[in-house]
């Protein structure tokens, strides 16, 4: 008789379990789901590229002559070496260190040195095909600016993938002026990729573990908030509203308080309301690696990349909007400070997230308690729910077969 997976528990050997975490490389990285690999405006010209990631597999998005965006994997089709040493870059084509084995952008094979051999001797066989030795395309899909590369080529539409629930939140950041980058960080994190994931669809840790969020009132619990999921249970967005709080009841459950904090510099929350609504603060999660963060005016796209079962690297694109002026532009990345493995928020996620992953290490029998907000997976009106959390493991155990 099969038993149902209890929704509100989750087992710890999901973080630690070697066999679990190839099975999430072939069944959620290489499924049918897209993964967040970049910008548009980050590879603007013809030859422009980016190396990225897609789960574990390390790929390079690159534009071509007409335009196109391509995502090919970041290693030669010969003996396997990468093509793309630096983080970024211009190539008219690509060639490989090792044997000089040639691809023009889109990943074909143009080149092979003493393919016909040397005087008559030696060589590639008679019936070898360039065209089959090219480097496999993975598909590769846009929206406003924002791309994304499956490696299944029959993972489904991306305005169907991110669901008439979640659009609306994507088209709000995504779909203003044209993107500009503003900067990067990259922090390596020893914790599973799931807990980074897991980490934004919790709006009740926020206002329990961050002291800036919690004394400055940028996100508490007394706040108007709601946590909103698509059909699926694999995307979710947190949405909060910066108001006036009640001191007195829901202050006395945050021991973060500290009421006798005060800024230096005031500027760090001098905040514009620049979208439609209410919210001050948006936190979007696609699955299977992307987190869209607005908070106040500082914006940026999380990228998680999965290394190891234990460990995680996490890259913050920060970004604005071509029609910002330089106080606007200034503003964004005053208040960028906020996030980043440094912030005044974010520093607080690594060090839990790491102190997590290393108890659950050293005792990975057990299981995680998600009962917070009931048992279910309803959207909710407010922040104490673990309800996204349960609701992304459903459909992590549906894919994953587990």
């Amino acid at each position: 008789m099969k038993v149902e997976a209890r929704l509100d528990r989750v087992p710890l050997r999901f973080y630690t379990d070697p066999d679990i975490y190839r099975q999430e490389q072939e069944r959620i990285f290489g499924g049918p789901s897209w993964s967040y690999v970049g910008l548009g405006v980050e590879v603007p010209e013809a030859g422009d590229f980016k190396v990225t990631w897609v789960g574990d597999r390390q790929v390079v998005l690159v534009r071509d002559d007409e335009g196109d965006l391509w995502v090919w994997p970041n290693r030669c089709a010969h003996r396997g070496t990468a093509l793309c040493r630096e983080p970024f870059g211009h190539a008219e084509e690509f060639v490989c260190p090792y044997h000089q084995w040639v691809y023009d952008l889109r990943g074909t094979l143009i080149g092979v040195p003493f393919r016909r051999g040397v005087k008559g001797q030696g060589g590639m066989p008679e019936d070898f095909c360039m065209e089959a030795n090219g480097l496999p395309s993975l598909a590769v899909a846009e929206r406003n600016g924002v791309v994304f590369a499956s490696v299944d080529d029959d993972a489904p539409n991306l305005t169907e993938y991110l669901g008439d629930a979640m659009l609306p939140y994507f088209d709000r950041v995504f779909g203003k002026d044209g993107l500009v980058v503003l900067g990067y960080e990259r922090q390596r994190i020893p914790a599973n990729w799931k807990l980074l994931f897991e980490n934004i669809k919790d709006p009740y840790h926020a206002t329990l573990l961050h002291v800036f969020l919690v004394t400055f009132g940028l996100f508490r619990a007394d706040q108007p908030s709601e946590t909103r999921m698509d059909s699926t249970g694999r995307h979710s967005v947190l949405v909060s509203r910066r108001g006036e709080q009640a001191e007195a009841e829901t202050v006395g459950e945050m021991r973060s308080f500290r009421d006798g904090f005060r800024l230096y510099d005031q500027r760090l929350l001098d905040i514009v309301r620049e979208f439609p609504g209410e919210a001050t603060v948006v936190m979007q999660t696609l699955w299977p690696n992307l987190i869209v963060q607005q908070q106040s005016n500082t914006l940026a796209t999380r990228q998680i990349i999965p290394r190891a079962p234990g460990v995680s690297d996490l890259v913050w694109t920060f970004f604005g909007y071509v029609g910002d002026d330089d106080e606007m532009r200034m503003r964004r990345l005053r208040q960028a400070n906020l996030m980043g493995p440094g912030g005044f928020v974010s520093i607080d996620d690594s060090e839990v997230m790491r102190l997590a992953q290393q108890a659950i290490e050293a005792n990975p029998d057990g299981e995680a308690l998600v009962e917070m907000g009931g048992r279910d997976t309803a959207d909710a009106e407010h922040m104490a729910t673990e309800a996204a959390i349960r609701a992304f493991y459903r459909y992590y155990r549906e894919v994953m077969g587990l």
